[in-house]
């Protein structure tokens, strides 16, 4: 998250100053971190310079470096992680603010965490879900034949398996390297999402489980989606081996919000980040990226850095605010102008104990009501305090833009209250991650593609423009929006950057 910048000479980063108190990772860390208004910017020569501290530049960064290659990491926050990043807890501890769980075929990820050291956990999945929908609260076990399906009425069960059915078939039909070169591609991102799911989502319980699931997924409503951009993103939730599907990205167990990582999800990018020591260079937003010769000249507040080839690993939207001589192309600028971030943020309330377990309830809620729609235990492993994180999205989190801390955290308790009673009104602490106003995010967890983007504009989305190359989870062709796509584009980026040099 962006914070003031200190105004002094670059100075070394201790790992307690980098992730403000929490616990840090284990092995020295120097990051070097600089401060705009210094007499003279530091300068550096490598062979690549990377813009963006987050996954997919530190893996990149990471395997140029194990290649023989020199880079810098430019990261504009005071903290690497990107969209990924622990926050301190009053009691101690930390909880995710952002990325957090991963779970089958999100192997790259996996073997990231592995290699670094940070175990996983599973997700609290033990008792029930929760269902609120038309003011009654309706616990249902997640373990029976509908898994953990909702159980409204059967005639919306038997359209929302149909509809679910129809999606996994046409994302069979979406290349993931090129969901533009589909067969019913120009067809299929003619139309939103909204359109697609009143067409065939007929029943209105099925149509609030679909919506449920897409402000679930994206943190964006089916009117801002095109439905060819949704057929991708299910295609993507799969590797090499194994077709994506709709219910690998909905469920926990089994699903992309299997597993959680002990110590917190920034554990991945801080331990990586150490192993590059002070290549990183923090609070360094970059400005502009000009070609000179046969090199580039990327400079940031603070640094100037002269390049060979130069990664931009960074959501479209913000290597957009990058000023480029000579100009990019103009299918490259006007996929980005096309690609906003979607609209979240994520509430956690922390308790003396989960009490919720008692009670039988796994912390899982889905509503058609209040600001937060879906809830999940974010307690730690031991159980030593209870928390529960709400997703806030789409139109909840921009209809809350002007809103104080204190509104947006009276607004998630009443709803915690509605869900699991009482006891939910007293939190001990209480911590809110508004990505919409991150000054180097500016919403998440993605950017979005609306009706027309993907057919006109979406080949230049990995295509190099001269030396410079992107990276970043938008750019990933399986879990695209997701830490393991991230980590993905930066181990893809580092081949196509070596094979050019």
């Amino acid at each position: 998250m962006a914070r003031e910048r200190q105004h002094s000479q670059p100075t070394r980063l201790s790992r307690r100053t980098l992730l403000g108190g929490t616990a840090a990772a284990a092995g020295a860390l120097t990051l070097t971190t600089t401060a705009a208004g210094t007499a003279a910017a530091a300068t550096r020569t490598v062979d690549v310079a990377i813009v963006g501290g987050g996954l997919a530049g530190l893996t990149a960064a990471r395997d140029l470096v194990a290649a023989g290659k020199t880079v810098v990491v430019l990261e504009a926050r005071d903290r690497v992680g990107g969209r990924v990043v622990n926050l301190r807890l009053a009691g101690g501890g930390v909880t995710e603010g952002g990325g957090e769980f991963i779970g089958p075929t999100q192997d790259r990820i996996k073997a990231l965490a592995d290699s670094l050291g940070v175990a996983t956990f599973p997700t609290y999945n033990t008792g029930k879900n929760l269902l609120y929908k038309d003011g009654k609260k309706t616990p249902y076990a997640t373990d029976g034949l509908l898994g953990s399906v909702p159980p409204i009425d059967a005639a919306g069960l038997a359209n929302a398996a149909i509809v679910q059915a129809s999606l996994d078939d046409m994302a069979k039909q979406v290349p993931v390297d090129a969901p533009w070169s589909a067969a019913k591609a120009e067809e299929w991102d003619r139309q939103t999402f909204e359109t697609w799911l009143r067409a065939n989502a007929v029943i209105p319980s099925a149509k609030f489980l679909l919506d449920v699931a897409c402000t679930s997924i994206f943190s964006a409503e089916p009117r801002e989606l095109s439905l060819l951009f949704v057929l991708f993103y299910i295609a993507a939730a799969g590797n090499e081996s194994n077709a994506g599907t709709l219910e690998r990205l909905t469920e926990t167990a089994n699903g992309a919000q299997e597993l959680r990582f002990v110590g917190g999800s920034q554990q991945v990018p801080i331990k990586l980040a150490a192993t590059l020591g002070d290549r990183v260079v923090l609070n360094a937003p970059v400005r502009t990226i000009s070609q000179s010769g046969g090199q580039y000249v990327v400079t940031a507040d603070g640094v100037t850095v002269t390049a060979k080839k130069v990664v931009v690993a960074v959501p479209p939207p913000l290597a957009a605010r990058i000023s480029y001589a000579p100009l990019l192309p103009a299918a490259r600028d006007q996929l980005a102008q096309r690609l906003p971030m979607a609209s979240v943020g994520k509430a956690i309330a922390v308790y003396d104990t989960p009490f919720w377990r008692a009670d039988g309830l796994n912390g899982q809620v889905v509503s058609d009501t209040g600001v937060v729609s879906s809830t999940f235990d974010n307690s730690p492993p031991d159980a030593s305090y209870g928390a529960l994180m709400g997703f806030i999205e789409a139109d909840e989190m921009r209809a809350l833009d002007a809103a104080s801390e204190a509104e947006v955290r009276a607004a998630v308790l009443k709803d915690y209250v509605t869900y699991f009673g009482e006891k939910a009104a007293s939190p001990s602490s209480f911590v809110l991650q508004r990505w919409n106003n991150e000054a180097y995010t500016r919403g998440g967890p993605v950017s979005i593609a609306a009706p027309g983007v993907l057919t006109q504009y979406g080949p230049a989305l990995r295509r190099p423009v001269g030396g410079i190359h992107w990276a970043g989870t938008e750019t990933s062709t399986y879990w695209m929006g997701f830490m393991d796509g991230a980590v993905r584009s930066g181990e893809r980026v580092a081949k196509e950057v070596l094979a050019a040099l």
